[in-house]
Parts: C-alpha cells; structure tokens; sequence
C-alpha cells in the first residue's frame, strides 16, 4: 500500500471518552446482545468474530481503555485502514457511474478504542467492526485485527482489507436499497428464518469484498502473492459452523446468520474471481444452494 492515497473520510476516536457505552456482558448473553446490536447496524464481518471473542470464550477485551496510547502498530493499522477504505471510494464511485447506479455517497470510517457511540447505539470494542446504516459509517477498533490473528488464526494485510472492504459491501447494499429491504423482511418472520436473510445479506457482502478486491488490483495492482490465500484463510475461519464450535464445541444451525465458512469463501472467490457487482445475487438462489 505505499504510495496509496489516504481517505478524508476517517474520523479517529481512540482514545476518546464515548459516552456511555453498552457493556457486553460473558458467555452466551454477552453473544446474543452483542450479536443484537450488529444485526441492526447492518450486519458485519467482524459481528460473528466479535461475538465470540466478546462471550469471553475467546478474549478478555475492555469495555474501554483509559490512557490510550497507539503503538507503531496501531499507527501502521491506521493507515493501512484509510488507504484501504480510499481504495473502496475509487473502485466503488468508478462502478456506481458505470452500472447507472447514481452518485456514489462515501461512507465515515470511525477508528475507536474500547467503546464508541453511533448512529445506532453504543457499543464496544467486543461487538466486532460493523456498519451501521443510520450514519452511513463503519466502526472498527483496530484491535480486532490482533484478536483475529491471536483467537482464530487470520492475518495479513488482504485479510484485513476483506474485513474493511466487506463492511463497505453493506453501505453498498445500503446506498442500493438492498439492506433495507432486507431488515424490513426480517422484521417480520420468525428468527430461524430471519437469520437466513441475514446470511444472504452477509454472503453478498463477501462477494462485493471480493469484488472491491479485484478491481482494486485493476485499478492499482495491490494484490500480491499470498493475499489472495490470506483472504480466502479469513473467510475460512469465519463462519458460524467455524466459530460456534470452537467456542460452543458444536453447531447450531437454525441460529447462523452469517452462513457456513465454504459458503462465505465461495462468494468471496467468486467476486475476486468475476471482478462483476452484478453477479453477486443471494437473495435469489435457494437455501440450500448458497
């Protein structure tokens, strides 16, 4: 990414008081607040990991750090993340003039440390990155990156990128009318089969990471050797079968809402692999056949 321009869209919180912030509590509670709270925010990559970690099983994270001090780590991340998402503002304000699609609105990216205030509520470091429409702004604390390398065994910069590049698929899905439609039906079923909207939603949003992804490398030649696998490793280790057995020890199908680790790699290599917004249709196929 040297070289690469930064984006004027992020607003860089750590370190500062949030507000009062919704403390997610341990074990299967602390999950289902947590994964509340991102279902109506829009949905997210990181809302499954962050549930996890945020349970307790995996990690011990504080609802907000007093005397925050970036690393040089922390600064890298930084800009990495606003290089990252300028990359989203080029490919994205490129296709939306392309396919008719009107005037592409840039989303916020806000950094936080520990705990945040959004358009859609408070929440903390434990919820995972996640966009919440009402703002049109994606939340990340960037120690989610280290917790995904520590708890589940993903890193490298493309993985990372995934993360931010999938939160922008759902603004995407935002600015297209799709994530409304979306919660408006989810609104009004039960939860089983609310869930599986929300694994449509979830899948797309890999498929439009995956196409950010390739026409990024069009645009800008970014992807290198062992990238793609970084990625296609994240996506792998993801999943809700993946995550609820390694904290649960076991799966539980009716509540996934994100789909199956094969699944959310298929829709990513699929975008990486047709560069093509248009194929990336998850509402239409069955069940089953996601």
């Amino acid at each position: 990414m040297d070289g690469r321009r930064r984006s004027g869209n992020v607003d860089d919180r750590r370190g500062r008081p949030s507000g009062r912030a919704l403390g997610i509590g341990g074990g299967i509670i602390g999950v289902i607040i947590a994964a509340a709270i991102t279902l109506f925010s829009g949905g997210s990559i990181g809302d499954v990991v962050g549930n996890v970690l945020g349970s307790g099983a995996l990690s011990g994270n504080s609802s907000y750090q007093e005397n925050y001090t970036p690393s040089p780590e922390d600064e890298r991340l930084a800009e990495f993340a606003s290089q990252i998402l300028a990359g989203t503002e080029d490919v994205w304000t490129r296709e939306f003039s392309r396919r008719g699609w009107g005037e592409y609105e840039c989303p916020k990216l806000v950094l936080f440390s520990g705990a945040v205030n959004s358009g859609c509520g408070n929440a903390t470091s434990q919820t995972g990155p996640f966009y919440c429409s009402a703002d049109q702004t994606v939340y990340i604390d960037l120690d989610f990156f280290k917790d995904m390398k520590q708890n589940i065994g993903a890193s490298g910069d493309f993985a990372y990128a995934y993360v931010i590049a999938h939160e922008v698929g759902h603004h995407v899905q935002h600015l297209l009318g799709t994530l409304d439609q979306a919660h408006s039906q989810m609104q009004r079923l039960p939860e089983t089969e609310a869930n599986k909207i929300s694994v449509r939603l979830e899948l797309q949003a890999d498929y439009y990471a995956g196409v950010w992804a390739a026409l990024d490398n069009e645009m800008f030649g970014s992807i290198e050797p062992g990238d793609v696998e970084n990625a296609v490793e994240a996506a792998s280790k993801i999943g809700d079968d993946y995550l609820q057995r390694k904290a649960y020890g076991r799966e539980m199908p009716d509540s996934f809402n994100h789909g199956r680790s094969e699944q959310r790699v298929r829709w990513l290599t699929k975008g990486l692999r047709t560069g093509n917004p248009l194929g990336g249709d998850t509402f239409s196929p069955a069940y089953s056949a996601l």
